[in-house]
């Protein structure tokens, strides 16, 4: 559950780091893949505050995708937001976050998702919590890839215990599950919520550690893994696979609902969409194949870290 910090946080400290880190992550898309287009929106949400969506498509590289900066408020709460705290329903709130996600062309490049958020509530006893992390969802998985991913991840949390990682390895595994396929939505990688336990400034420190870690580590797998043919049978696939990611999105995600409940853009909410998806009724991976690769090994809980 999560407590009042007695250390007063720096609201406009993370908000600007949020506008920077957007414009950061903009620039570095725009270097790795220039064909992009770009659909800039600066919006108002009708309660108060507002952000700047920027959203990709058809590009050389990225499919679709998009990075945005929201910094709203609000009366009451949102459900998604109360569900486990519901001595905070009808409180008024402020919400701040950046959320990028990146639906690649190539099938052998993997989508990914990050995002770092930051809740406030008014009342007597005001109360603060960030909330984040990253995750890779491959089609065709790379064992090499995925070891660097998590080892990016752990580096970036080792500053703050030995402890953490492995914490926000399984809470991400938890969390990017889905109970009615049984299968994670992909390898995974750091999750974390209601931190404030560290206090403002070590919560803040941590929250940059993992904003600042994602990019360079999905950056290298992206320069690997663009050069790879491919043809019409890994995009169907591919197809076949974001059908998961729409699922989890839509039926478990707490950022998207929240979005939606709050009465957020739903165009900036639903950026995280992919651009086509496929259901086949039954579909199976014949046994030796690449697609059941990605079944058989990938789509469960592992710790990618340990030594063989």
């Amino acid at each position: 559950m999560t407590k009042p910090s007695q250390e007063t946080p720096d609201v406009q400290a993370f908000s600007d780091y949020l506008e920077n880190w957007q414009e950061q992550l903009y620039a570095a898309i725009r270097r790795l893949d220039e064909t992009a287009g770009c659909h800039e929106d600066n919006w108002q949400h009708k309660a108060g505050g507002g952000g700047r969506s920027l959203a990709f498509s058809e590009g050389r590289i990225f499919e679709k995708g998009g990075i945005n900066y929201s910094h709203i408020h609000g009366e009451r709460l949102a459900p998604a937001s109360t569900s486990k705290r519901p001595e905070l329903a009808g409180r008024p709130f402020q919400a701040m976050g950046v959320s990028i996600v990146f639906h690649p062309l190539n099938p052998y490049v993997p989508t990914v998702h990050c995002n770092l958020r930051f809740f406030a509530t008014a009342g007597e006893k005001p109360v603060w919590w960030f909330g984040g992390g990253y995750d890779l969802t491959p089609y065709y998985p790379f064992h090499e890839d995925v070891v660097a991913w998590h080892r990016a991840a752990r580096e970036a949390c080792l500053p703050f215990g030995k402890t953490v990682y492995p914490r926000c390895k399984k809470s991400c595994d938890d969390y990017f599950f889905l109970p009615h396929r049984n299968e994670t939505r992909g390898v995974g990688g750091l999750f974390f919520d209601d931190l404030n336990q560290w206090g403002w400034t070590r919560s803040f420190a941590f929250a940059r550690s993992i904003g600042n870690s994602f990019f360079p580590a999905y950056e290298a797998i992206v320069k690997r893994r663009q050069p790879t043919k491919y043809g019409r049978r890994e995009r169907d696939f591919q197809a076949y696979r974001r059908a998961r990611y729409v699922e989890f999105n839509l039926v478990y995600d707490r950022g998207t609902l929240f979005g939606l409940q709050s009465k957020g853009r739903t165009e900036s909410v639903l950026t995280s969409m992919p651009p086509n998806a496929r259901w086949v009724y039954g579909w199976t991976p014949d046994k030796d194949s690449k697609e059941n690769d990605l079944y058989s090994n990938y789509l469960q809980a592992r710790d990618w870290l340990k030594e063989p």
